[in-house]
């Protein structure tokens, strides 16, 4: 059995293209990469289900249009409408070694050691993309910070040891 703890989200269905059971999807990552998982996992009534992906091609830059095996319409596609992809962290961390940070979900560095301005402050814990402004949830102590994830503020992402260097304005850091 799936569980939450094994998956990592990169994406959306949105809704059905045609009448032959295609769905577009808001996907996190390039279609090459996407061509990598063994699967896709989305949440079906409280069981993570894993889909197989029998052809896909590229719609817009984040767009995708996904044949999935056993979806055969329209009506069976509209099941996934609005259902969060997620894949195998393990399969995406062997990913990550190969292609760049930058290329990789937001989610993929929960988990990660962050280090702000050279010093070693906590864990990100979450990300919050609940707004335009994403950010990162960092436990520190008994506290958290909410760190902007922007371009700008990342100096360094080592994905072998898991951390994440930011450079962020101190006063960020009192709010």
């Amino acid at each position: 059995m799936i569980t939450r703890d094994e998956l990592i989200e990169i994406g959306v269905y949105n809704k059905p293209h045609g009448v032959n059971g295609e769905i577009s999807a808001t996907i996190d990552c390039e279609l090459d990469i996407l061509s990598q998982f063994s699967c896709l996992v989305s949440d079906i009534d409280g069981i993570f289900v894993p889909f197989f992906v029998s052809s896909k091609r590229g719609k817009t830059a984040q767009t995708v249009l996904l044949q999935i095996d056993g979806i055969n319409n329209e009506s069976e596609a509209t099941l996934l409408v609005n259902k969060t992809i997620f894949v195998k962290k393990n399969e995406f961390d062997k990913l990550a070694k190969v292609y760049d940070s930058d290329e990789m979900p937001i989610d993929y560095f929960i988990g990660y050691k962050a280090i702000i301005n050279e010093d070693t402050v906590g864990e990100i814990v979450d990300v919050d993309d609940s707004t335009a402004n994403v950010l990162f949830r960092i436990e520190v102590d008994d506290k958290e910070l909410l760190v902007p994830a922007v371009d700008e503020f990342v100096v360094d992402i080592d994905t072998e040891n898991e951390t994440i260097e930011l450079d962020v304005p101190t006063e960020l850091l009192d709010l």
